[in-house]
């Protein structure tokens, strides 16, 4: 063989070690995408309320948020059935969304989440109960699966298979499933709000908020309040974000009848997305719960406090 016939030969080896190298990586995105089904399953194949994917995700970042990035659909899977015997609950039907996919895994992408364990404190109330999938897909053929319910109890796990959070959404799934049409419910009294924002499963009260409302919570349809701005409310939240935190048991130990009993709920609105919910209960140990992490009241909280409530 000639030098000239060589240099052929390795040119084109070293073409075809670079294809094999590129079919390689390709074999495998293919078969990582594979694993994420894209048409609903015939069944819930599980037996909680939410808390399944039937496949693991296929996109960055879905250890940190249920949606990461801006899907371009969201196909919605129903599976009815009833709270008191839940598990293995047929398709009921399905409805894809595009104009609203994007809000939607924005929406979603707010709520905070752990990749822990979600703990629970439900009420028993017996009833119906759809179990759904949403499957967000991506522009460049990426996807993943996020599984959750509509239950009359709102107890409920929401996971995409690596984060999860207790955070209620299945009013507005129904909502977008039989409507098309995708929107998080807002109280008409802000006081009552839900208040989940990404960042409390962290803080107490995340980022820099623009103002608080602080209202006292002492069973009225419309309770006592007050507004306060942008100095005020990071003051609190910087008090608040300085307890000594633990993972949210969702309940608290009472203290005697002369405790004070005063109860707050704190919520923190900011120029973008949901706002931040804390409760302050002055008769409980621990006294302070904003759904991810709690803390006892502590003398700052009280002083600082003083000053805001109505």
């Amino acid at each position: 063989m000639t030098r000239s016939q060589w240099a052929l030969a390795a040119v084109v080896a070293v073409v075809m070690a670079v294809a094999v190298c590129g079919g390689v990586a390709l074999a495998r995105h293919a078969g990582r995408s594979s694993a994420v089904p894209d048409a609903c399953p015939r069944h819930w194949e599980d037996e909680g309320i939410g808390g399944w994917v039937p496949a693991g995700p296929d996109v960055d970042g879905a250890d940190e948020s249920l949606v990461p990035g801006s899907p371009v659909r969201a196909l919605i899977c129903a599976y009815p059935g009833v709270n008191t015997d839940p598990g293995g609950e047929r398709l009921g039907g399905s409805r894809t969304l595009t104009d609203q996919a994007a809000a939607m895994a924005r929406d979603l992408a707010y709520l905070p989440v752990t990749t822990g364990e979600v703990e629970h404190v439900c009420t028993l109330a017996g009833g119906p109960m759809t179990n759904y999938l949403v499957r967000f897909a991506y522009a460049d053929g990426s996807a993943l699966w996020v599984g959750s319910a509509e239950e009359v109890n709102s107890c409920v796990t929401t996971t995409n298979g690596e984060a999860r959070t207790s955070s209620y959404v299945g009013t507005a799934l129904t909502a977008a499933y039989r409507g098309g049409t995708w929107r998080m419910p807002r109280p008409d009294d802000p006081c009552r709000g839900g208040g989940d924002r990404r960042g409390q499963e962290d803080a107490m009260v995340p980022e820099e908020p623009d103002w608080v409302l602080v209202c006292l919570d002492g069973g009225e349809k419309w309770p006592p309040r007050r507004e306060h701005g942008a100095a005020a409310a990071r003051r609190l939240a910087a008090v608040l974000d300085d307890l000594d935190t633990v993972p949210s048991g969702h309940g608290c130990q009472g203290g005697g009848p002369e405790a004070d009993d005063r109860e707050y709920r704190l919520v923190f609105g900011y120029a973008e997305g949901p706002p931040a919910g804390v409760r302050v209960a002055y008769g409980c140990t621990p006294g302070v719960d904003n759904g991810m992490l709690q803390a006892d009241v502590g003398d700052d909280v009280r002083r600082l406090m003083a000053r805001l409530t109505p």
